[in-house]
C-alpha cells in the first residue's frame, strides 16, 4: 500500500555535489579493499535482481541518494523505484520500494550504504510529518534546528523538508540569532540588552533577519522595543508562550523552542507561536527499517 504525497522536491546542485563527496567516503569506508566475501562467491557476470523492501510505516526520503549509490558503483545497474521522496508507505506486508538488476556482487556491495542513508532520511522525513500532522490545525510551522550530524546538515535538512517541515538556519552565515552565551559575554563588554539588537540591525546585511532568545516576558518586552524581527520565546511554559504572543502582537515572528515533544507541542502550538523548533528531528531520530533481499 502507498500514499501519493505531493511532496515531492528535486536536490539542489550544490546537495547533489555534497551527496557525491559523501558517498565517495562512505563507499571508501565499506569498501576499504574490497568485498572479501562477494568477491570470493560471485564475479561481476553473475547477474540477478534485488528489492529493498520496507518494513515499518514511513515516509520516504532518499531514493535520489540510494541511486547514486549503485551508479557508483557499477553504472550498469539500473534500479527501478516504485514509491518517491514525500510517499508514505505502511511496512507491515514488506512493501517493495524499488527493485535493482545487474551484477549481483554490484548489487551486495552498495546494498549497506545505500539502506543506511534510506533508513536515516527516511526517519528524519517521518518524524517530522508526526510532528506537521500533529499541529495541522494550527498557524504554527515545524522548524528543524543546526543540532545535526557533521558532514549531513544540508541532507537531512532536504529530509525535514521532504516530511513537511522548515528549514532554520542551515549554518552561521544564515541569520543572526542572539543566544544566551552572546548575551551573556557581550554585557561584560558593556552591552546591555537592548544595545545588543541595535548594533546587530546596525551593522548586519539587510537581508539577514535579526532573532533573539529570550527566557521571561521581561525579555520578550525589551526585544519587542528594541525592534528584533524574530523572538524565540526559550523553554518557557505554555501559559508564559501565550502571554508573549499576545503581548507581541504581531509585531515580530516568535519561534518556540527547548523541551517540546510529541506530548506538549498542541498546547504549545495554541499559544499562536509562528514556529516550533525541534532538534530531535535531526539528533536522535529513530531509523525506519529497510531491507535488501534478491529475488
Amino acid at each position: 500500500m502507498k500514499l501519493r504525497s505531493s511532496v515531492v522536491l528535486a536536490l539542489d546542485s550544490l546537495l547533489k555535489y555534497e551527496v557525491n563527496q559523501l558517498i565517495e567516503n562512505s563507499l571508501s569506508e565499506d569498501l576499504f579493499s574490497g568485498d572479501a566475501t562477494t568477491d570470493i562467491l560471485f564475479n561481476n557476470a553473475v547477474h540477478g535482481k534485488a528489492s529493498i523492501l520496507a518494513k515499518s510505516d514511513g515516509v520516504l526520503c532518499g531514493s535520489d541518494v540510494v541511486s547514486k549509490v549503485f551508479e557508483r558503483i557499477d553504472s550498469r545497474l539500473k534500479i527501478e523505484w516504485f514509491l518517491h521522496d514525500g510517499d508514505s508507505f505502511v511496512g507491515k506486508d514488506k512493501v517493495s520500494v524499488a527493485e535493482i538488476s545487474g551484477s549481483i556482487a554490484s548489487i551486495l556491495k552498495g546494498e549497506r550504504t545505500a539502506i543506511n542513508f534510506l533508513q536515516h532520511l527516511s526517519g528524519i522525513s517521518t518524524q517530522t510529518k508526526v510532528y506537521v500532522d500533529a499541529i495541522s490545525a494550527y498557524k504554527t510551522q515545524i522548524l528543524d534546528t543546526r543540532k545535526t550530524i557533521p558532514g549531513l546538515r544540508n541532507l537531512q535538512k532536504y529530509a525535514v523538508k521532504i516530511g513537511g517541515g522548515k528549514n532554520h538556519r542551515k549554518n552561521l552565515s544564515d541569520g543572526i540569532l542572539i543566544k544566551d552565551n552572546h548575551i551573556n559575554v557581550a554585557s561584560k563588554h558593556g552591552y546591555g540588552f537592548d544595545s545588543i539588537i541595535s548594533k546587530m540591525k546596525k551593522n548586519a546585511p539587510k537581508d539577514l533577519k535579526v532573532e533573539i532568545e529570550v527566557s521571561n516576558i521581561e525579555e520578550v518586552v525589551r526585544a519587542l522595543e528594541s525592534d528584533a524581527d524574530i523572538i524565540m520565546l526559550d523553554n518557557m511554559s505554555s501559559e508564559e508562550m501565550k502571554v508573549a504572543v499576545e503581548i507581541i502582537d504581531s509585531k515580530a515572528l516568535t519561534e518556540a523552542s527547548g523541551g517540546i515533544n510529541l506530548d506538549n507541542i498542541v498546547s504549545v502550538a495554541q499559544t499562536g507561536v509562528d514556529f516550533i523548533s525541534i532538534g530531535a528531528l535531526t539528533h536522535s531520530v529513530s531509523a525506519i527499517d529497510f531491507s535488501l533481499e534478491m529475488i
